[in-house]
Parts: structure tokens; C-alpha cells; sequence
């Protein structure tokens, strides 16, 4: 589906935006009518109210949206988007109350209320379409909200129809749409271009394990995105109790929030030279599945212990992450959903994120404030190293005792990038129940504010 906005026309209905502290102000200088027939409804300006008043004819003369106080407003994300839900059929121009400085989120937030995943079953589609507040860059809102629509769809997607050749469609429509070069590496070949854990992770599965590779761009700063695209976790040998596994259709979730963030990046124009590395695999038992305690060396040359196979993300993003390295980037960025320690420690709402480079960090931090993609920095902990060292090899996949299982993921990982500015994201990927904005499913998280951040990042 895309979203996008409406198109200015005379017939838009004007919408007053009204938080609870200014509503006496606003009908203070409305029409006596206009005065009783909002205090005969109710209308408080709380968020997610939403009142139609109509002219002499019964027709719509204007609209209001309530915007709650600054404190429920610092609750909750997209407050505009909570009324927008509820008025009727028709064009909306914001005439008063919207903030300038907000004025960008929260048409973004009126734009992703009208996603509908509705591949499987028909969706009511949203009713009250937004004409482009003044001085928002339209182009820019409007990439936005469909590479989120594209990460959503992607993890909603369950894996009977998402399985790594699916994966590889996206990837590659996603390319042909924005003139991206792409290059897929599949199954056996995997060994053949030494990218052995890959293969060992996925090789089980009747879909092929693969790496997709795509390249935008031939001027500015270098940028690699790195997506986890396990389709499914079955767990492995080490398999899940069913109330694990769920969800885990939404374990390539990195793998749909990189492509997502990428259809943004390259929509927008950016200047970057941008590489996408995606290793889609299915984690699957088989009579070649690999086992606990199987050794397996990695692209880099170092040798991992596997005492999980349920731990198999950063074993796919290892030998991803090697390969991105070899060029040097001047930004590595992963996304995985990871670890459940992220979700004990954080929840649902929140990115954890790691990084070291303290211009990352306040980019990222300034602009997930700014665009409302709240993140939050884990530490890459060093003295932590010690425990994914086993005896037997370089390092461990799943470290005995249960303590911070997220941090000794990330450093996991960082053990294979030496030459590059190294940045991960540990998602969640899923919205548990719906919010504004944000339907119940699939969710993207950090993109926004990578997205907002990439310049300073790039060129500090």
C-alpha cells in the first residue's frame, strides 16, 4: 500500500488542533453556536477526541482534534494521530493549534494511522485524509511512511510467505524501484564465497539460506546496513516451547527494518554510498541441522562454540558483519532482533542501541527526540569479554548464567568489525498492542532517527 496525502482542494474541511489548556481561549472567540454545540458534546481536548461541527445544513464546517495537555502528550507518541482515527470521510487542513515544530511527526502519525496490513483479510481503510501541513517537506514524510509501511509488512508477513527467496523479492523490488544494483549469494555458494555460518545456520531448511547484498549511490559518505533475516527460529536442536516461538515470524525483523530504513534513505536522495547486507536464513531441524557443540569457524577466521542453536542471529550477522567490514565503511549499522534480555531490560517501546563513538550517540539521541523514535544506549561493557570466551574456542555463542545477555550479544558481534565505526541495534520489532500510529504487528524502531541523524553521523 502507499500512503501519502491528500490533495489541496477548496472542499477540505477545516481542522482546529486544540490541547485541553487552550480550548476556553479557542471558543471564546467562536460563534455562540459554534460554543454550545462543542459543550453539548463534550469536547474537552483530551487525546483522541475528535468532533465534527456542522454548518446550517448539517454539513461539516470544521473539525476539531483534541491534543491533550504537555503532560499526556509526554505519555504517548502522535497525539494528532489518535483523533484522526475517529473523524469522518473526508479532507482535513489543520487551520490552528499545531505547533510548528511538531507539525512534521504528527502528519506522520496521521499517515501510518492509515496503514492496513490486508493481505490476508480486507481492512476497513482509514476514513479522514490529511492535506500537508504547510512547510513540511512532503516528499520526505511521505518516503517515510512507506519505508515504515514496507518494515511492518515484512514482519507481518508469517513465514509460509516470508520464508529467504521472499525476502529476496522484497529486496530485490526494492532495488529495481530506486535503480539499486543487487547481488544474492545462495546455498551452496555460500561456502564457495566464505560465508560458512550462514550456510551452517540456514542449511537445514528446505528455502535456501542466502545473502542479499544491495548498492546505492556513487558519491558521499560510505554506509553498510546490516539486517538479520532469520524468517523463522524454530530454535534449532535447542528447540523453543511453543510459547516462544510464536512469534518468530518477526525474527527477521533487522532484515525488514534495514530495507525499510533503506527505501528511505534512497527516496530521499541521500548522499551516501549505501550497501544493504541481509542474511536470510530459516533456523530449522533437520538431520544436517548443525549442534550444540558443534565448532564453527567464521568468515573472520575465528572459531565459535555453539552451545545454543538458539542463538543463531549473531552467527549469520557475524559472517555479514566480516564481510562489511573488509570495505571499510565509514558506518556499520546491524539490526537484530537479538536477545530477549533486550525486551526484559527495556520492553517493547524502546531501541536499545550500542555504540562507542560519542558523535553517534549524540546525533542518534538529538534526533530520536526530535522525530519521536525513542532509543536508548547499552553499554558495549568490555570487562564483559571474558564471558563469551569459551576453552575450546574464540568465542561463544551462548554464555552460561543468564546475566546481561544483550550486552554480551552486542559484544559478540563487535568482535567482528576492526576496521569500521560499528553501531548496533537490538529491536523488538513488534507492537504488542495498538497505539497511535501504530497498529497491533509488525513496527519499525530507530529508523526514524537514523534516518533524521545520518548526515551528522556521516560527517561529523
Amino acid at each position: 500500500m502507499t500512503l501519502s496525502f491528500a490533495a489541496p482542494a477548496d472542499n477540505a474541511i477545516d481542522l482546529n488542533v486544540i490541547s485541553q489548556d487552550d480550548l476556553g481561549n479557542w471558543l471564546e472567540n467562536q460563534p455562540a453556536a459554534t460554543k454550545a454545540w462543542v459543550l453539548a458534546n463534550g469536547f474537552s481536548g483530551r487525546i483522541g477526541e475528535a468532533l465534527v461541527v456542522p454548518d446550517t445544513e448539517g454539513q461539516p464546517r470544521l473539525a476539531l482534534a483534541g491534543y491533550g495537555s504537555t503532560a499526556a502528550r509526554a505519555r504517548g507518541r502522535f497525539a494528532l494521530a489518535a483523533a484522526a482515527t475517529k473523524l469522518p470521510s473526508g479532507d482535513y487542513r489543520i487551520t490552528s493549534g499545531l505547533p510548528d515544530d511538531q507539525a512534521e511527526v504528527e502528519a506522520l502519525g496521521w499517515l501510518l494511522s492509515g496503514y492496513r496490513f490486508d493481505r490476508y483479510k480486507s481492512a476497513t481503510p482509514m476514513r479522514a485524509h490529511l492535506v500537508a501541513p504547510d512547510g513540511i517537506d512532503v516528499a520526505k514524510v511521505e518516503a517515510i511512511a512507506n519505508g515504515e509501511a514496507l518494515t511492518r509488512t515484512l514482519i507481518n508477513t508469517p513465514a509460509s510467505d516470508m520464508g529467504p527467496p521472499d525476502l529476496e523479492k522484497a529486496a530485490r523490488e526494492l532495488a529495481g524501484a530506486h535503480g539499486a544494483s543487487i547481488n544474492v549469494i545462495v546455498g551452496d555458494e555460500l561456502l564457495k564465497e566464505n560465508l560458512p555460518m550462514i550456510h551452517t545456520v540456514g542449511r537445514a531448511a528446505n528455502r535456501a539460506p542466502r545473502l542479499i547484498d544491495i548498492r546505492w549511490g556513487g558519491s558521499g559518505p560510505t554506509l553498510t546496513l546490516v539486517g538479520k533475516g532469520v524468517c523463522f527460529d524454530t530454535g534449532g536442536l535447542n528447540i523453543k516451547p511453543g510459547s516462544s516461538m510464536g512469534l518468530m515470524k518477526k525474527d527477521m525483523g533487522g532484515a525488514a527494518a534495514v530495507l525499510g530504513l533503506a527505501h528511505m534513505i534512497m527516496a530521499a536522495k541521500a548522499n551516501v554510498q549505501l550497501r544493504v547486507l541481509i542474511p536470510a536464513v530459516e533456523n530449522s531441524i533437520s538431520d544436517n541441522a548443525y549442534r550444540p557443540q558443534d565448532i564453527l569457524t567464521s568468515r573472520k577466521g575465528l572459531t565459535v562454540e555453539i552451545n545454543n542453536t538458539d542463538a543463531e542471529g549473531r552467527l549469520v550477522l557475524a559472517d555479514a558483519l566480516a564481510l562489511a567490514d573488509e570495505e571499510k565503511p565509514d558506518q556499520i549499522i546491524s539490526m537484530a532482533t537479538l536477545t530477549g534480555a533486550a525486551r526484559v531490560a527495556v520492553g517493547p517501546d524502546l531501541a536499545p542501541y550500542f555504540s562507542d563513538d560519542a558523535n553517534f550517540v549524540t546525533a542518534l539521541e538529538a534526533s530520536a527526540a526530535k522525530v519521536s523514535d525513542p532509543v536508548w544506549r547499552m553499554p558495549f561493557h568490555t570487562p564483559y569479554e571474558s564471558m563469551i570466551e569459551p576453552d575450546i574456542a574464540d568465542l561463544d555463542n551462548a554464555p552460561k548464567g543468564g546475566f546481561a545477555g544483550c550486552i554480551t550479544a552486542a559484544l559478540f558481534l563487535r568482535r567482528f568489525v576492526t576496521d569500521s565505526n560499528y553501531a548496533h541495534f537490538d529491536i523488538y520489532g513488534w507492537q504488542p498492542s495498538a497505539a497511535p500510529a501504530r497498529a497491533k504487528g509488525g513496527v519499525g524502531q530507530g529508523t526514524r532517527a537514523l534516518l533524521d541523524a545520518i548526515d551528522r553521523i556521516l560527517t561529523p
